[in-house]
């Protein structure tokens, strides 16, 4: 169905190519996933498939990749569009309609599909994904795994015979990512269609590949087999085959339940021993405290919902992205103002993101238009707290977006914000920010109230790192961006660049930022927000697009930020970085709060949110294959 034949793929301005000598075919009716590190190429190559590469990105192609016989060198996507669906790893840059069922209609109406067919297609789409809840939403309302899922659907309707996927379960919660890919399963055995697929978190995905092709380096021939050959070759891989390495098992795991017929031997070795906690102390050295659970006021029913105020702000995603608040778009500057007294009509709250406030300031001369002044906060945080979250909610249109949230940050804590889609996350790192004001409750950080601080002084006490990276990137070139984040911070120079190098090593100065990958802008702007080192970092979903090498550099990176005394707060889906890194999770559900503890609680006893090492080794309470790497290095008790 796909043939690549010698494929070289070289970009305007680029010393090498992006990739070369890909000679490869993924026959009809296969799932062909397809992997490597950051930045080796995988996106090129997915993009030649529907002809983006070179009609669209420019840049010169050698080879020939053909698609059902047709050449995509002769033939412009356009006309590759009843064959081809592509998803790219932004949602955003997909959509062209203002509504979900309005986008999932649009393909087929770009292909004359007759409106009866339409129709029936779209309430197919709508149950297969779960998006029925969601057909008249503003596709700006939102979330971002809720995105993603209505721009696979609006790839799934047009019924392409090859379905080409970047990053497809980037943004989606563990269950969510489960239904995408029993779907696309389903599209493969029952129609026959092809799948090409690219996506870094092996441990969703690897078990439903046919074939997995492996893109070792950067301009690398790829390396082409069965999951369990390429797996036990490549640098990246999932959980279960790391245990799999470690315990000596052959041939290696692939899935969970494979991996937990073959360790009961492994157990037994590790019933001695006590897994150390993600700050690599154990739980009696660390001294862990269960944070306090809030008494929540008791549940009205909807008749009888909590006062606020009588103007509502409409068309507000539940999970914000930064730059994105109520009537704005990213770019645009709006106008602060306080809260009102409950009752009264409320304006559009601050929405300035705390990570580039800075840069904004600049931009306006100094000034941010309408901004408060600092002034003295209405109350004091409790001591030592970095964030002091009480009796917090947030309404955006006809969603609760928070609920009576409670939540205390102290010092070098790590905590990670867990939860599906559209449960609040984002929300409740935009209060944290500044980017939200709230409906009722109190939001404080360093003391301060977010919404009505400055931006310049918000930056010294909290900074956020929002799921669209592109928010935080304005200038031309790496080193461009790296010298303004200096300046901005008030850093030494360099300091910036010193953290892209840990980051991302081998990217150039030079180079654009839209010339990186999806993974490579997102480490990008991490840095520009750590330049500053804010006492209270937040993040939203920091490992979207980074492969497990990048990813294991972000956890030292954040290690010793909160060894340091640094608060952390992320948002996550990702449930292997959650086990690895936070000492404490909270989850959260239709904007409540449901469980707050210590990681290794809370996530053993969740079959959604529990890790792979945690699963297999269950009962015991093993959440990382570092863990029992370390486990397995000391001598018997």
């Amino acid at each position: 169905m796909i043939r690549f034949e010698d494929v070289s793929v070289t970009y305007e301005g680029a010393g090498r190519p992006a990739v070369q000598g890909v000679d490869l075919e993924v026959p009809e009716g296969e799932l062909v996933l397809l992997v490597g590190p950051s930045g080796t190429g995988k996106s090129t190559v997915l993009s030649s498939v529907s002809g983006l590469v070179p009609h669209f990105t420019g840049g010169t192609l050698r080879g020939r990749v053909t698609v059902a016989g047709r050449d995509t060198r002769t033939h412009r996507p356009r006309e590759l569009a009843d064959v081809v669906g592509t998803v790219g790893q932004d949602p955003l840059a997909h959509f062209v309609t203002d509504t979900v069922e309005d986008e999932l209609a649009y393909g087929m109406e770009s292909l004359g599909i007759t409106p009866a067919v339409m129709r029936r297609r779209v309430e197919e789409t709508l149950d297969l994904l779960g998006l029925a809840e969601l057909r008249d939403r503003p596709i700006a309302t939102l979330s971002g795994g809720q995105r993603q899922r209505v721009a696979i659907g609006s790839v799934l309707t047009t019924h392409p015979r090859v379905l080409v996927l970047d990053e497809p379960t980037s943004a989606l919660d563990p269950a969510a990512a489960e239904e995408v890919l029993a779907v696309l399963q389903r599209l493969v055995h029952d129609l026959g269609t092809t799948v090409f697929m690219a996506e870094h978190r092996l441990e969703r995905v690897v078990q439903y590949a046919d074939r997995v092709v492996l893109l070792p380096e950067a301009g690398a021939a790829p390396v082409s087999g069965t999951p369990a050959e390429v797996m036990a070759v490549s640098p990246v891989c999932p959980p279960v085959v790391e245990l799999g390495r470690l315990a000596g098992w052959s041939p290696l795991p692939l899935t969970v339940r494979d991996a937990r017929r073959r360790a009961t031997p492994l157990r037994e070795r590790l019933a001695d021993r006590s897994p150390d906690r993600p700050d690599g102390r154990t739980p009696a050295q660390r001294g862990d405290r269960i944070p306090r659970q809030p008494e929540q006021p008791p549940k009205q029913p909807a008749a009888q919902a909590p006062q606020r105020p009588a103007a509502q702000t409409t068309g507000q995603s539940t999970e914000q992205t930064a730059g994105q608040t109520a009537g704005h778009t990213p770019g645009q500057v709006p106008e602060q103002a306080p809260v009102q007294p409950a009752g009264q009509p409320r304006k559009h709250p601050v929405s300035t993101p705390a990570g580039f406030a800075v840069r904004v300031l600049k931009r306006f001369g100094g000034r941010v238009p309408g901004a408060l002044g600092a002034g003295a906060p209405e109350r004091r945080a409790a001591a030592g707290a970095a964030a002091e979250v009480r009796g917090l909610a947030v309404r955006r249109g006809r969603v609760d977006a928070l609920r009576w949230v409670d939540l205390d940050v102290v010092p070098g804590e790590t905590v990670a914000l867990m939860g599906r889609n559209g449960a609040g996350k984002s929300t409740l790192l935009g209060a944290l920010a500044g980017l939200v004001a709230p409906d009722s409750g109190s939001v404080l950080v360093g003391g301060a109230v977010p919404h009505r601080t400055r931006p310049r002084d918000l930056v010294r006490l909290v900074g956020l790192v929002p799921q669209e990276p592109r928010d935080l990137l304005y200038a031309d070139t790496v080193g461009a961006e790296c010298a303004a984040a200096d300046q901005d911070a008030g850093a030494a120079p360099g300091t910036c660049r010193e953290l892209v190098s840990g980051l991302l090593p081998g990217v150039a100065d030079g180079t654009h930022p839209r010339d990186l990958s999806e993974g490579q802008r997102l480490a990008l702007a991490l840095a520009v927000v750590l330049t500053a080192r804010p006492p209270l970092l937040l993040l939203d979903e920091p490992t979207r697009g980074l492969d497990y090498a990048a990813k294991a550099r972000l956890v030292g990176v954040l290690r010793a930020l909160a060894a340091d005394g640094h608060a952390i707060v992320l948002a996550t889906h990702d449930v292997e970085l959650a086990a690895e890194l936070a000492q404490r999770v909270v989850l959260l559900a239709e904007g409540e709060v449901i469980a707050d503890g210590p990681t290794d609680e809370i996530v053993v006893s969740s079959p959604s949110f529990a890790p792979q090492v945690t699963k297999i080794l269950a009962p015991q309470r093993w959440l990382t294959a570092a863990q029992v790497r370390a486990a397995l290095a000391q001598a018997p008790a």
